[in-house]
């Protein structure tokens, strides 16, 4: 008898699961593509060579870029860093496409590859031709997917931009021949970099790559080191010169072994993984910028002694390990590991740009930037008396380490100044932290304090650290798609709830810490960032941070509020607009927009990139 309830039961079970399911799978139906769309950098338009198509009839799309003054695209996959270039795709069905016609690239002098570089900048057009099926014999419409990819950067940045966009091409087989709207350019060939011009480049890069070198071996990390291990050397080699000679060049071979290391990197990575370990490309991304700013802050701590770095005692003392000719050697390796945290930008933009070259010219850099390095160290070893040349050690050498602190915090702040808006506040935050964590790891212990006491301490201060990169800065990057904050802008608002969209203001100032706990806490979360782009709302940053903005003045004219931070969300339905003045409504947000209906944007535009 109880059959019958465990078969309904079942049924009900799977009855409700297949609705979820449907449910589900219609919540996830893809998006119509927009003919346009505009960002704050870059708007791109589509507009088709022939209104109307017959079957076997070849046209064409013209797809527009007009970018902001002193950004670009890379232009060229042969010359773009990292393969960065611009990349579009298309997809139709019954519709051939040949290659794309990009326009002939400008030419443009990247400061981060040291190279120049063709770009594409201003406005500029990509024709993408295509030849529809003979065998279509009837009125339809087809649907064209394109995808464009690449890297949109100014002088200092780069953003990785990926646009979706489509359109519907009109085919009938009685359509008269209408007038074309544009014509198709020539394609263009890619100019040929001549032997003369590599040699010439070479020419030019070995003695930068030499000079590189000796300028690592003045820097103010170095000078403390360098006489002692000369002085090392040479009591190791009382017996006679010619011993002093051997090991000083046993020395300097280890310095080179540690450039050939790099070389042979680059050779692996160029060889087996087809890329390349280039600074320039990762200088593109925030994180890795912020972590730069970060190192910066770090190492000008270092300069003005909040801590140390101990030399090994097989360097600094004449007893020890590290004795005879591969003892010199390992010294030499090591030495050269010491040295370069002081040169690390000289070092780093040398080897980025020997990484950009053919890979034996690469190859044979690196090593002439070891050579720099290595070539003072065999000097002196081989003419000891040069030793009485060099300055002495004095309060001079602490002021001029200290003045080299204060250039790292300048690069810090610039590097910070580069990182979009909303990560500068995460960076500067945590930064702070990391400088009291990194003044109680070496200020507040010695060499005498207790074993238990000092791993106390510095535990604490790596939690510290990394509770404040929890809260600072993870999440920093949404992967769900970021939200694109127009600036305020009455009209545009006006605009929107006409065409029934829902608009978003976020009233914000850049001294208000309460705005960045809202940053941090609701407009950084997956699912309210998800819906936005969802739902297509129009989502305004009504900056208030000086009177003489527009915004400051709507916040109290308008919109009746006494300060920030302010969260309004305008609903097209005439509901009542929701306000938040408070810092946790996440959910409440949330909740309200998942009750907005999914609107056909058609050619309207939609954000998919953040400021």
């Amino acid at each position: 008898m109880k059959k019958p309830k465990v078969k309904i039961t079942v049924a009900v079970f799977l009855l409700s699961f297949f609705l979820a399911q449907a449910a589900n799978a219609a919540d996830q139906q893809p998006q119509p593509r927009p003919e346009s769309i505009k960002i704050d950098i870059v708007s791109i338009s589509i507009q088709q060579q022939y209104e109307v198509l017959r079957p076997g009839q070849s046209s064409a799309l013209a797809i527009r870029f007009v970018l902001k003054e002193d950004w670009h695209f890379y232009a060229s996959a042969k010359t773009a860093p990292g393969q960065m270039n611009l990349k579009i795709r298309t997809e139709a069905e019954g519709l051939n496409f040949q290659e794309p016609i990009f326009p002939a690239g400008e030419e443009y002098y990247d400061k981060a590859t040291k190279k120049t570089l063709e770009v594409s900048s201003g406005t500029f057009t990509v024709y993408m031709p295509f030849k529809a099926s003979e065998t279509d014999r009837k009125k339809l419409q087809r649907d064209i997917a394109i995808d464009i990819e690449g890297a949109v950067c100014s002088d200092i940045m780069c953003r990785l931009e990926n646009f979706s966009l489509g359109t519907k091409v009109k085919i009938d087989p009685a359509a008269p021949m209408s007038e074309a709207r544009f014509v198709l350019p020539a394609r263009t060939e890619p100019k040929k970099t001549t032997a003369a011009e590599a040699s010439y480049s070479a020419l030019i890069a070995l003695p930068l790559a030499f000079v590189a070198g000796l300028s690592l071996n003045i820097m103010p990390c170095v000078w403390p080191i360098l006489p002692i291990i000369i002085m090392r050397l040479i009591s190791q080699s009382k017996e006679s010169k010619k011993k002093a000679i051997g090991l000083g060049l046993s020395f300097c071979l280890g310095i080179l072994l540690f450039f050939a290391a790099l070389a042979a990197l680059n050779i692996i990575l160029r060889l087996g993984y087809g890329t390349i370990f280039q600074w320039g490309d990762y200088f593109r991304y925030p994180a890795f910028i912020g972590g730069m700013a970060l190192l910066m802050v770090v190492l000008a701590l270092f300069m003005f002694g909040m801590f140390t770095v101990i030399v090994p005692s097989s360097i600094s003392s004449k007893s020890g390990y590290g004795q005879g000719y591969l003892g010199a050697t390992g010294t030499g390796f090591l030495a050269a590991i010491l040295s370069t945290p002081c040169s690390f930008a000289i070092l780093a933009a040398a080897f980025a740009w020997a990484q950009a070259q053919p890979l034996l010219l690469a190859t044979v850099s690196i090593m002439v930037i070891g050579l720099g390095m290595a070539l003072p160290y065999a000097i002196l070893t081989s003419m000891p008396g040069l030793l009485k040349r060099l300055p002495k050690p004095g309060k001079w050498m602490e002021l001029f380490k200290q003045a080299v602190g204060f250039i790292l915090l300048g690069i810090a702040v610039w590097l910070i100044t580069v990182l979009p808006q909303a990560r500068r506040a995460d960076v500067l935050y945590f930064a702070l932290v990391l400088s009291f964590c990194v003044w109680m790891w070496s200020g507040w212990v010695s060499y005498n304090t207790k074993l238990s006491r000092k791993l106390v301490i510095r535990l604490i201060a790596v939690v510290l650290v990394l509770l404040a990169g929890l809260m600072f800065l993870a999440g920093s990057v949404p992967s769900a798609g970021p939200i694109h904050w127009q600036p305020y802008d009455a009209d545009l608002i006006e605009s929107a709830i006409a065409e029934q969209r829902a608009v978003l203001i976020k009233f914000t100032a850049d001294w208000c810490l309460s705005c960045n706990v809202v940053e941090k806490t609701v407009y950084s979360r997956q699912e309210i960032i998800r819906l936005i782009n969802q739902k297509n709302v129009l989502a305004i940053k009504a900056d208030t941070t000086t009177k003489q903005m527009p915004a400051t003045e709507a916040l109290k004219n308008i919109y009746n509020e006494p300060g920030v931070p302010v969260s309004i969300l305008l609903l097209s339905d005439q509901r009542e607009p929701a306000r938040w003045r408070g810092k946790a409504f996440a959910d409440e947000l949330k909740e309200l927009l998942e009750t907005l209906p999914y609107i056909d944007t058609g050619s309207k535009l939609v954000p998919r990139v953040a400021d």
